[in-house]
């Protein structure tokens, strides 16, 4: 066991030495994923943009020549994470997507991909977007509506049920029965909230009787233990709204920085009797529980929209391992070619994790973040430049898949 704490310290003293700054290069080109040390668990987030604007658009794409499906399936199989979090996968309630993106995407070598891949367990479950509240939630005077202003009177931004859901793939049991879902968790539940306010007058953006009603989770947030070999792992998977898409009162800014404060709160001390799942069970994470937080967060530290501190007090959380940051290669030459506001970005390029066109400009937003009490052994983002192997497969969504190996540390 030493010699496996020796090899891994060595590896995290590498990369933690090895930073760079927008528009460095590295000097040595380095597998975009390479294979995982023995006895490492390969845990993964992966926003994949597999949705559809239309209810059963997922399945016509699954079932024709998807591109987007393709270069996904072919990402996976290259880096073959042990868990993977798929964000941005519609949710279809038989598990019918679910089953179909399985067997005929990852079980069949795709192009630029590795060996089929076969995940023997999978978690699913409802979520907020689309389903409509019955309630003028963006204040236009009007409920529901056609196009984007159906989509901003539901729980969550979208133009059908389960538009945007989230899909657990796993080679390790999920234990389904024990798992907690907080998809109907009221906003206004959480003490001190941030409730967001009309900036000219002051008051609630959102009368009482709507603020009342108010789903927190855009998605849903879960925690779903999966037994690995080392032991249980609690998943803590989510996908909060992006701070953008709102007027001057900010409400998904605000919302935004309540969907990743959850987790902060969830991992804290204390009885937390606000913090009620959907089967009416209360309270926080054990102190002494394994866990890994995935996801797209829509939210970087530094550049970008979004209220910064609500990522960056969860990466400081005592219980989130510290462990240098993921990154590639690719996207340090995307950013230098992307110029716009990437030229103003203050975060190293290398850690981004999604290419969002110049206005935006490419930021760090989706994340693998192990409890202490893991070993960090190796990281990256799949991003290699464009000149390197499997360069072809990145686009198939404007993200790219985050991984982390751990082992068990003491």
């Amino acid at each position: 066991m030493l010699w496996l704490l020796l090899v891994v310290a060595a590896l995290g003293l590498a990369a933690c030495v090895r930073v760079h700054v927008h528009g460095d290069r590295p000097t040595t080109a380095s597998p975009p994923a390479p294979a995982p040390a023995a006895g490492a668990l390969r845990i993964a987030t992966y926003n994949t943009s597999l949705n559809s604007d239309e209810p059963g658009g997922l399945l016509q794409r699954l079932q024709g020549d998807d591109a987007g499906a393709r270069k996904v399936a072919a990402v996976l199989q290259r880096v073959r994470p042990d868990i993977v979090l798929l964000n941005e996968f519609d949710y279809v309630a038989d598990g019918s997507a679910a089953t179909l993106f399985q067997t005929r995407w990852l079980e069949r070598a795709q192009p630029g991909g590795g060996a089929p891949l076969h995940y023997p367990y999978r978690y699913l479950a409802p979520v907020n977007t689309g389903v409509q509240s019955g309630l003028d939630l963006d204040g236009n005077g009007t409920v529901g509506g056609e196009g984007r202003d159906r989509g901003n009177d539901a729980w969550g931004y979208g133009l059908h049920p389960g538009q945007y859901g989230m899909l657990l793939l796993s080679r390790y049991p999920i234990d389904a029965e024990a798992a907690r879902t907080f998809q109907w968790l009221k906003w206004s539940a959480m003490p001190d909230a941030q409730r967001p306010h009309d900036p000219a007058t002051g008051a609630p953006f959102h009368p009482d009787a709507v603020w009342a009603q108010l789903r927190l989770s855009s998605k849903s947030h879960w925690d779903v233990p999966v037994r690995t070999p080392a032991g249980v792992l609690h998943v803590l998977a989510s996908h909060p709204t992006p701070p953008a898409f709102d007027g001057p009162e900010k409400r998904n800014v605000a919302r935004n920085h309540d969907e990743i404060r959850v987790w902060h709160d969830y991992l804290s001390p204390g009885a937390h009797d606000w913090l009620c799942d959907d089967a009416g069970r209360c309270g926080g994470l054990a102190a002494d529980a394994r866990f890994v937080i995935l996801g797209d967060l829509n939210n970087d530290p530094v550049d970008g929209a979004g209220a910064h501190e609500a990522i960056v007090g969860l990466l400081e959380h005592p219980r989130v391992l510290r462990m240098a940051t993921p990154r590639s290669e690719g996207a340090v030459e995307a950013a230098a070619r992307d110029g716009g506001a990437n030229l103003e970005h203050r975060g190293a390029a290398a850690h981004d994790t999604g290419s969002f066109g110049p206005r935006v400009g490419n930021l760090r937003l989706d994340y693998v973040l192990p409890s202490v009490g893991h070993v960090p052994v190796a990281s990256g983002v799949f991003w290699p430049p464009s000149d390197a192997p499997h360069a072809e497969i990145v686009d198939g969504t404007d993200h790219r898949l985050v991984w982390v190996d751990v082992a068990e540390g003491g």
